[in-house]
């Protein structure tokens, strides 16, 4: 069996790169995230051991994470992190943009994680959103709300791209475009 891992960033350079993460600020409010994460790839064993060593300071040490299987092609059932084991579950029933960390510890941390395919300016707005201090939407309530005002923004672009390409120039109600010298005019003339 053939397995092909969708990544966009080659899985040696994935490690180098630093952990791509927005987290909830401390506070008595509790949310439903603690923040995101943007990995480079689709590929778990290079993109969790930057993660984990990304959240140590903050947050303890992480011992299990656990993931929906549909966005992830592979899901390793331990991945190795600075000389330890750090065990990797998988549960269908998991929203499929979470990730939950655990620690023996400190507690649960739960993440959206952001698509590593997503554009530069709709990461952004997915980090900020899901470190809001107290907020009660979901990883997937969020992706649901980008995808929407996504292709919010590629409709407003593509209507000023059909704006200048015309020239600017006015529409008829018939939807063709009109020449200057159609616009209406009063009785008698420009004044």
């Amino acid at each position: 069996m053939t397995t092909t891992l969708d990544r966009t960033v080659p899985r040696d350079l994935a490690a180098e790169y630093p952990a791509r993460l927005s987290l909830t600020p401390k506070t008595t409010l509790a949310g439903q995230l603690d923040g995101a994460w943007w990995p480079c790839s689709r590929d778990l064993e290079a993109e969790l051991p930057p993660l984990v060593a990304a959240l140590e300071e903050p947050w303890g040490r992480v011992t299990r994470v656990t993931v929906n299987p549909t966005r992830w092609p592979v899901v390793p059932h331990t991945v190795a992190v600075a000389g330890r084991t750090l065990h990797v579950g998988w549960f269908t029933e998991q929203d499929p943009d979470k990730l939950i960390l655990l620690s023996y510890t400190v507690g649960r941390w739960d993440l959206l994680v952001i698509p590593p395919e997503t554009a530069p300016a709709a990461a952004a707005r997915l980090m900020d959103a899901a470190a809001i201090p107290g907020s009660v939407l979901t990883a997937g309530v969020l992706m649901t709300n980008e995808a929407v005002i996504g292709r919010g923004i590629r409709d407003a672009v593509r209507r000023e791209a059909t704006w200048e390409s015309e020239g600017g120039a006015c529409m008829s109600p018939f939807g063709s475009p009109m020449g200057r010298s159609a616009l209406p005019l009063p009785g008698d003339g420009w004044r």
